[in-house]
């Protein structure tokens, strides 16, 4: 059953995320300056990857989920998807506010930008997908605890994610390795060929320079993978799991993660892997 449920969650985010990557690259909505941004060499690359990722992974999740976790996957993956993608279009780049510190501190000043309306939404729908999700043990206080903490692992993890979206692949080759990470659940399978499948399907544009995930992709990947834990790791192991994520999360407005990659030599070996 496990890997029946794999194998279709894979050929479906493949599918999908395929599909929809041909199918906007012939429509551009809005125009292709509207999609287009310029990468790390100065060079132009399309942002339609993520949306196609993000319908990917949601397809993959609903075919081949079940019960509560099916329903929590898709909700989080497309409020992520969603929201990323409102930040990667309306962005104002004029601006200097970076980082999660620097929108969330723009929404203490009562300024809210599209990376803190991102904030908001994905805080917001990765809370729903915990609650739906998450089984009513015990009190209510206890369940509600719970909600709490899946919820905001489910967002951290689709802000790490993004994080990691500044090279070719980097972000693609984490998810894949976070995928196939043991976990239970309803959305383990499901997830972890959606994951793949997507990843798969996106690869060769995104290697090859002329794609990028942008929020919306990177956003989507960190919410399943984050629910696919929460949905399948025991509490102590999810606290664990969300203590890592924060730690990274504040370690990032400190230190480059490009930078340390680079000067370690297997985390660059396997980083320059199928680059151009």
């Amino acid at each position: 059953m496990g890997l029946r449920r794999l194998v279709r969650g894979a050929v479906t985010a493949a599918v999908v995320t395929a599909g929809v990557r041909a199918l906007a690259g012939k429509q551009r909505p809005g125009g292709a300056e509207r999609w287009t941004r310029t990468n790390h060499r100065g060079e132009p690359i399309s942002l339609l990857e993520g949306p196609a990722v993000t319908a990917g992974l949601a397809a993959g999740a609903l075919a081949a989920g079940h019960g509560r976790g099916r329903a929590a996957g898709v909700v989080a993956t497309a409020g992520a998807g969603v929201f990323g993608l409102v930040d990667d279009l309306g962005e104002d780049t004029s601006t200097r506010t970076k980082g999660l510190k620097g929108h969330l501190g723009a929404l203490r000043e009562g300024r809210l930008t599209t990376g803190g309306l991102k904030v908001l939404g994905i805080g917001a729908t990765s809370l729903v997908a915990a609650a739906i999700g998450t089984r009513r043990r015990g009190t209510a206080a206890g369940w509600l605890g719970d909600v709490a903490v899946n919820g905001t692992l489910i967002a951290g993890t689709a802000n790490l994610l993004n994080l990691l979206d500044l090279r070719p692949g980097r972000a693609l080759k984490a998810s894949a390795a976070l995928a196939v990470l043991p976990a239970g659940g309803p959305l383990a399978a499901a997830g972890t060929g959606a994951v793949l499948g997507s990843g798969a399907a996106a690869w060769g544009g995104d290697l090859g320079e002329k794609d990028m995930l942008g929020d919306s992709g990177a956003n989507a990947l960190g919410a399943l993978l984050g629910t696919r834990l929460v949905l399948g790791l025991p509490r102590p192991l999810r606290l664990a799991a969300l203590a890592g994520v924060v730690g990274l999360t504040l370690a990032s407005e400190k230190v480059s993660f490009s930078k340390v990659i680079a000067e370690t030599p297997w985390l660059k070996a396997v980083d320059d892997l199928g680059r151009r």
